[in-house]
């Protein structure tokens, strides 16, 4: 479906197509004759309406008393292209703020229901550990360096994120290995002598598990087993542990150490192993809060810990959260926590685990470039090049004492050259290169989040985080040895900001050359939150719209003009195109250019919302000054989505709303985006107890 004509009016006439029946539809109906249809037939029904049915559809076929309710998706797409001032296309009339607001207000109220004082946290679903949040999970209770992405299969990823619980699965292979990785490290942790050993001396590492002397009694020592096993259970379920489940592990060290030459560290060692093979430590239990008379209920103070702890630091709760989730003053403490956890080495998991996923930084590490191909693509296109070769292999090949003096500097001349060439051709991304990249990502994120200043200097900044090996890859002189550390940028500077960092520009790139569609999908689905529709079937590859432009190679804005003519590929490539063409300037290596097979580079475009922009650094400012609630929105989604470990949906509309007119309120701060989040319904609340039948059946199990 083409973009233009996916306009305001067809999203409205789609969404009226339902069967289901709208609770309250009366009133709604009455609400749209008397608001929004106005609307409508000024600055829709040129296309829509009076004989013109653009995409098959009339609205003036459709009737007032016609069901939007199952339409709630379509009017969530309505809902995001208003927002973003998509709908109408720049090139109509225009309607009114006023209207504009009057159309949302109408969608979040009548179609989504939303209530703004108390709206829809959604849904909780128990949810695995994945492989990082494992392994410092082990790490913080247990003291183990655990390698699991080296153990465990890679993660599926939904919304591009691999923490959502939908897409964390356990298949019998990966519960195997669950078992035989709780053996291993509890094997490395924790001291078992025999018995010969532990009536002679103390294992090394024994005080941290067994801080007191083993009793010789059997009460005494049940007592010991009960007291050791209870806390490692708190801790690694991540709550309270019942007395059932106490008793089943002091049977387990029981049957152990009461066999002749097994020692009562070996006993408590076996029970502990159970404990990490128990679904309530794989999974994240959280049960609610008393609801009283609320429609939907808190979760309870050791779940909001876990919560708190998982988004943070992607790791188990510290002492000081199960501290005061036992009080019961974890929720009233919120503000300190924050800045608390923050301030910790550990929220560096934020930093590498979200913005890793959000910006692709850690994809840095494996994506495949061909630097020389990439750089070739940099030269004039000499025609004679092969024949230079020749020649000089020619030359090469004849014994020295018979080449007369103009073949020797013919030779020397020809070796320079080819050397010359190649030099030009030399860079690449070498592994301390890609991690210098994902550092600079990393680390300029790490700076805005700890120094709390404005999210907008993620798309336009006087800085960036920079070593020397990184800072002459980009060109950039007088930054010295390999520590990565802020560099303020020259003021002509086209760096500055996550879109002109190598991260982005390699991971949006193809292995050969660079994509301005794949730079211009990534923006607009990262920065804008406007991803446009996936591409029709069959379109042909990009390389085959045009084979060359009098007798030279063309260059890809040249190539994508010709695609556009496409009807089928016009619509969605108008949004992209601008986008990604003014990033042309970065090759696929990250690295600036100015011309490509000998032909000038030209970055400039205009914007579907009609802005016009010469450069990255007037695109860059464009997006700063014109669309920053556009980021706001879309790094809340982004962000939101990773802390609740789902995928949002229609009813969270009201809650992104919230925290986006939060951060405007702030200046742009991240404080407020973090606050907002953590202090958020879907947060804090569920909109019914999460206990299931699969997590009763893990208590059950142990």
């Amino acid at each position: 479906m083409h973009f233009r004509s996916f306009n305001l009016t067809l999203l409205f006439a789609l969404a009226w197509a339902g069967n289901s029946r709208l609770p309250a539809a009366t009133v709604a109906t009455a609400e749209f004759n008397r608001k929004i249809r106005p609307v409508l037939e000024a600055y829709c029904y040129d296309c829509h309406g009076g004989g013109e049915n653009r995409g098959g559809v009339a609205l003036d076929a459709f009737n007032s008393g016609t069901n939007v309710i199952a339409g709630r998706d379509v009017w969530w797409r309505v809902l995001k292209n208003l927002q973003a001032n998509l709908m109408p296309p720049a090139k109509k009339s225009q309607p009114t703020p006023a209207q504009k607001k009057l159309v949302v207000q109408w969608i979040k109220s009548a179609v989504f229901e939303t209530a703004p004082q108390n709206p829809d946290p959604g849904r909780v679903t128990l949810r695995r550990l994945n492989r990082v949040e494992y392994q410092n999970t082990i790490r913080d209770l247990v003291g183990v360096e655990f390698d699991a992405p080296e153990i465990f299969p890679p993660e599926d990823t939904g919304k591009g994120f691999d923490n959502l619980s939908d897409v964390l699965t356990l298949s019998p292979m990966l519960l195997e290995k669950y078992v035989d990785a709780a053996e291993k490290i509890i094997g490395q942790a924790v001291p078992v002598p025999d018995d010969a050993a532990a009536k002679r001396s103390k294992p090394a590492n024994e005080t941290r598990f067994f801080p007191k002397p083993v009793p010789a009694g059997v009460a005494d020592r049940r007592a010991y087993a009960r007291e050791l096993l209870g806390d490692f259970a708190r801790r690694a379920f991540r709550r309270p542990v019942d007395q059932a489940t106490t008793d089943r592990l002091v049977q387990l060290a029981e049957s152990v150490y009461d066999q002749p030459g097994k020692t009562f560290q070996a006993g408590v060692a076996k029970a502990m192993v159970a404990v990490l093979a128990s679904p309530r430590f794989i999974f994240r239990e959280e049960n609610t809060a008393p609801a009283g008379h609320e429609p939907y209920a808190f979760v309870d103070e050791y779940a909001l810990a876990s919560r708190l702890s998982y988004f943070l630091w992607s790791s188990m709760p510290d002492e000081e959260l199960f501290r005061l989730a036992d009080a019961g003053k974890l929720r009233k403490n919120l503000s300190a926590q924050l800045a608390r956890m923050l301030a910790d080495p550990r929220a560096d998991a934020l930093e590498k685990n979200f913005v890793g996923q959000w910006l692709q930084a850690r994809d840095i590490e494996t994506v495949p470039i061909e630097a020389p191909s990439v750089l070739a693509r940099e030269q004039k296109i000499d025609p004679q090049l092969e024949t230079t070769r020749q020649r000089f292999r020619e030359l090469r090949n004849k014994p020295e004492a018979t080449l007369t003096a103009a073949e020797k500097a013919e030779l020397a001349n020809l070796r320079a050259t080819l050397h010359a060439r190649r030099q030009l051709a030399s860079a690449d991304l070498t592994d301390d290169l890609r991690h210098a990249m994902r550092q600079e990502t990393e680390s300029v994120f790490a700076f805005i989040l700890r120094e709390d200043r404005s999210l907008l200097e993620l798309l336009d900044s006087d800085y960036t985080f920079l070593n020397e090996p990184l800072a002459r890859h980009y060109g950039i002189t007088n930054v010295f040895g390999s520590e990565i550390r802020r560099v303020t940028l020259p003021p002509d500077s086209p760096r500055g900001g996550v879109l002109t960092e190598g991260t982005v520009l390699a991971v949006t790139a193809n292995p050969t050359r660079t994509s301005p569609v794949k730079r211009g999908v990534f923006i607009l689905d990262n920065i804008l939150g406007t991803p446009p529709l996936p591409p029709p079937p069959n379109v042909p590859p990009l390389e085959n719209s045009i084979a060359n432009v009098n007798g030279r190679v063309p260059t890809l804005r040249e190539t994508l003009a010709v695609h556009r003519e496409n009807p089928l590929c016009a619509s969605c490539h108008s949004q992209m195109d601008p986008i990604g063409l003014a990033l042309e300037n970065f090759n696929a290596l990250g690295m600036w250019r100015v011309q490509e097979f000998g032909q000038p580079i030209d970055p400039s475009g205009q914007l579907i919302t009609g802005e016009t922009f010469a450069d990255i650094r007037e695109l860059k400012r464009v997006l700063v000054k014109n669309h920053a609630e556009d980021f706001y929105r879309t790094l809340t989604q982004k962000l939101l989505t990773y802390a609740l470990g789902r995928s949002l949906d229609y009813y969270d509309v009201e809650t992104v709303d919230q925290i986006v007119a939060r951060i405007e309120k702030s200046g742009g701060k991240p404080s407020a985006l973090l606050a907002g989040i953590v202090e958020s319904a879907p947060f804090q609340k569920t909109r019914s107890p999460p206990k299931t039948a699969a997590a009763e059946n893990a208590k059950e199990k142990l």
